[in-house]
C-alpha cells in the first residue's frame, strides 16, 4: 500500500549580488547583524549607519575559524530565541567567511529557515564565500560537514570594508580569484598575472569577475551535482591541510593556494597540465606571499583524510585537476598510485 505525497514545484531561490557602496537598507521585521569582535571594532559602526529595521540586535561572536563550530551556533540559537525571533525576521551575516558560513546555517535552521543577507568583509567571502549559499560548521571529522544549501536574500560588497584587510588575509581572497581564473577563464588568469591588485579599479574587475564565474556556475549547479564541484580545486588537498593544522596554521585561503598547487603536480602528473602551466599559477601565488608548499608527515594518513571530505563517495575520492589553465576536470578514477606519488613530493618540504 503506498500513499504518494505531491510536492513537485519549483522554488525561485534567485537574488542580486550588489558590487558597490553599501546602500541604505531597511527591513520592517526584527534583525539580528551576526558579527565577530574583529569586525564589529573596524565596521559595525559603519553599517549601524546604513540599516534601519523595526527592532535590530547585534550578535557578536569569537573570530576565528576555531570558532565555527556547534556551540557558537548554540549561541546565536538562543539570542535568537531570547528576542523571539520568528519566520519573518532576518539575519545578517557581516564578516568573514566564517560569519557568513555560521549565520547561514543559523538561518536555515531556525524554526525551520528565516531569512538573512550577506555583507561580507574580507575579500575572500566577496568573491566566493558569500556567493552560492553554502552555510555550514566544521567539527572533529573535518570543515564544513555538517552544513546546508541555503541561499541568501541579497549580497551587498562594498569595497570600503578591504582597507582594514591584513596583507595575509588579502592574499588569501586573492587565492580563491586565481581558483576562478585556472578552472573558468584563461584570459582573467592572463589579466591576473599582469595587474596590480592594488588599484582599486583593478580590484573592483577582478571582484567582478569571481563573482560573475560563481554566479554562472550555482545557477547551473545549486547543489553542487556536477559543474559547481569545479569550484573546489585546490579544497580537497587544502582541507586536510587544515584539518591537520587545527585550522590555525593557515587561513582558508592560504591552504588552498597550497592545495592548488597540490593539484597542480596532480595534473602534471596525469598529462593534464604542462610543467611551465603549473609554475605559472604558482608563480602568481608566490606573487601574493601565498604559501606553496607543506610538510606531509605521514602520507597514508594524508590520502585516507580524503575520505572524510563531503565530496567524496562511498569509495571514490573526487579530484579537482586543471586541464592546463582555463579548463578543468572533475575525476574520481584517479589511481591511489598517483596521488600517493604527488604527496610523497610533499614529503619532508
Amino acid at each position: 500500500m503506498k500513499v504518494p505525497i505531491e510536492l513537485k514545484k519549483v522554488i525561485d531561490n534567485s537574488y542580486d549580488i550588489t558590487i558597490d557602496t553599501l546602500p541604505k537598507l531597511r527591513f520592517d521585521t526584527k534583525v539580528a547583524i551576526v558579527t565577530n569582535t574583529k569586525v564589529a571594532g573596524l565596521h559595525l559602526g559603519y553599517l549601524l549607519e546604513r540599516i534601519a529595521a523595526k527592532e535590530l540586535y547585534v550578535i557578536t561572536v569569537q573570530d576565528g575559524e576555531e570558532y565555527k563550530n556547534q556551540e557558537t551556533i548554540d549561541y546565536i540559537l538562543e539570542a535568537l530565541f531570547n528576542h523571539r525571533f520568528n519566520r519573518s525576521s532576518l539575519l545578517v551575516a557581516f564578516g568573514g567567511g566564517v560569519i557568513g558560513d555560521m549565520t547561514g546555517y543559523a538561518a536555515s535552521i531556525y524554526q525551520r529557515g528565516i531569512d538573512f543577507v550577506q555583507i561580507p568583509t574580507t575579500l575572500l567571502s566577496q568573491v566566493d564565500a558569500s556567493v552560492g549559499g553554502k552555510t555550514g560548521i566544521n567539527n572533529a571529522y573535518g570543515k564544513n560537514l555538517i552544513g546546508a544549501f541555503y541561499q541568501p536574500r541579497g549580497v551587498y560588497i562594498d569595497a570600503h570594508f578591504l582597507s582594514t584587510l591584513p596583507k595575509r588575509e588579502f592574499g588569501a581572497g586573492v587565492a580563491e580569484i586565481i581558483k576562478m581564473a585556472v578552472t573558468f577563464n584563461r584570459e582573467f588568469f592572463e589579466f591576473l598575472e599582469n595587474a596590480d591588485l592594488s588599484n582599486e579599479e583593478n580590484l573592483k574587475l577582478a571582484i567582478k569577475h569571481s563573482v560573475q564565474t560563481k554566479a554562472d556556475v550555482v545557477s547551473q549547479d545549486e547543489k553542487e551535482r556536477g559543474l559547481r564541484a569545479a569550484l573546489n580545486y585546490g579544497h580537497t588537498f587544502g582541507h586536510v591541510i587544515e584539518q591537520q593544522t587545527g585550522y590555525k596554521k593557515y587561513l582558508h585561503g592560504e591552504s588552498v593556494a597550497i592545495g592548488m598547487v597540490m593539484a597542480n603536480a596532480l595534473a602534471v602528473r596525469l598529462g593534464l597540465m604542462s610543467q611551465e602551466e603549473a609554475k605559472r599559477v604558482e608563480t602568481l601565488l608566490k606573487r601574493f606571499d601565498l604559501p606553496t608548499s607543506y610538510d606531509i608527515e605521514d602520507v597514508e594518513a594524508f590520502y585516507e583524510a580524503f575520505y572524510l571530505d563531503k565530496k567524496s563517495g562511498d569509495s571514490k575520492i573526487k579530484f579537482i585537476v586543471p586541464k592546463g589553465i582555463g579548463d578543468v576536470e572533475i575525476r574520481d578514477d584517479i589511481a591511489k598510485e598517483d596521488v600517493l606519488a604527488v604527496l610523497s613530493e610533499f614529503k619532508g618540504r
